[in-house]
């Protein structure tokens, strides 16, 4: 192809499609505008008016027999009959630990050893003293905080005297997490 119809054909399409430049403006219709009268007064209400009377009918009781002998009593519930416990033959094992008043469970801690139970007890009068040591005013946020604070450290005490050393132990957790977010 030679060079004026290359571009001649490259032309074509950008004069079909292009803009023809003619200002065609639509007039929109406009809302009308607004009046801001105020609304009409409510008419008074009229004030020669009686007050309003309430009357609550009489209710006369029937003594119907027949009503007495059709109402049944509710319905009982079910009675609920215990199964008896089948115990088993005592191992030597079972024996072992009746005699020793150890319960076949175990108990509810891990059995930590006195050091454990002694950490634990300097944690928590750590983390007291740590909260009274806090000498400037707190807000709202803070003093339901503190409160918190002194909550779990009392059920910690609480759980230290009951022998459950790994409960004590994660209450003052929580404890010391909120006492250095309150110190920061």
């Amino acid at each position: 192809m030679k060079t004026p119809a290359r571009v001649a054909a490259w032309l074509i399409p950008f004069l079909l499609v292009g803009c023809d430049h003619k200002n065609i403006t639509q007039v929109q219709p406009l809302a009308p505008p607004i009046e801001d009268a105020p609304p009409p007064q409510p008419s008074p209400a009229p004030t020669d008016l009686p007050p309003p009377v309430v009357t609550v009918p009489n209710q006369i009781p029937t003594t119907d027999t027949n009503s007495n002998a059709q109402t049944e009593p509710p319905p009982k519930p079910p009675v609920k009959h215990k199964r008896p416990q089948q115990q088993p033959a005592p191992s030597t094992q079972q024996a072992s630990t009746e005699a020793s008043g150890v319960s076949a469970i175990g108990q509810l801690s891990s059995g930590a050893p006195s050091d454990e139970k002694q950490q634990t007890f300097d944690s928590i009068s750590t983390l007291e003293k740590g909260l009274n040591s806090i000498t400037r005013s707190l807000n709202d946020q803070e003093q339901k905080t503190a409160a918190q604070i002194r909550d779990w450290l009392k059920k910690a005490r609480a759980a230290l005297t009951d022998g459950d050393v790994d409960g004590a132990r994660t209450l003052a957790a929580k404890a010391k997490a909120l006492l250095t977010e309150l110190n920061q």
